[in-house]
């Protein structure tokens, strides 16, 4: 019971040359690249809409929303790109990830605040960091990543 209060599970993936996590109790599904119907006047970083059995699930790309480029993998690689399908407020988003990597346990006493400003991204969206072998993770906060009035944007695109 303790060890549950005390370990974090993150679904972590690498977004341009960073490593991130999202809480995996705010992840949905993972899902391979598929086609993307696109949408007009959609904010620039509302990729379009992906039918996922049968429900209508916008798509985010994090690259434009954070002015970051897309990173470069070898084939094997690009079979682990695809989306995280998450759930904010009750609404499925899915956010385009350049490669899925796995599933970790961190301790909460290992995650530091985040430094102001982190390739890009800010660090309002930052839930954590956590010094790790190869360099860092950054977690992220995914009810701070887009404010209500942008959520409201994205839900009219969907109708």
């Amino acid at each position: 019971m303790a060890e549950r209060e005390v370990l974090l599970q993150l679904v972590t993936f690498q977004l341009s040359e960073e490593l991130y996590g999202i809480d995996i109790m705010d992840v949905k599904e993972i899902v391979r690249v598929q086609d993307i119907r696109p949408l007009p006047n959609a904010p620039t970083y509302v990729e379009g809409l992906f039918n996922l059995r049968g429900e209508i699930i916008p798509i985010i790309n994090l690259h434009k929303r954070f002015h970051l480029r897309k990173a470069l993998l070898d084939d094997e690689d690009e079979l682990l790109s695809g989306f995280i399908i998450i759930e904010l407020d009750g609404m499925k988003l899915g956010v385009i990830i350049d490669k899925v990597e796995r599933v970790i346990s961190i301790d909460y006493n290992e995650i530091q605040p985040p430094p102001q400003m982190l390739t890009g991204i800010g660090a309002e969206y930052i839930q954590g960091v956590v010094n790790q072998k190869n360099g860092y993770l950054i977690i992220l906060d995914i009810r701070k990543l887009f404010s209500a009035k942008e959520l409201q944007k994205i839900v009219e695109t969907r109708k």
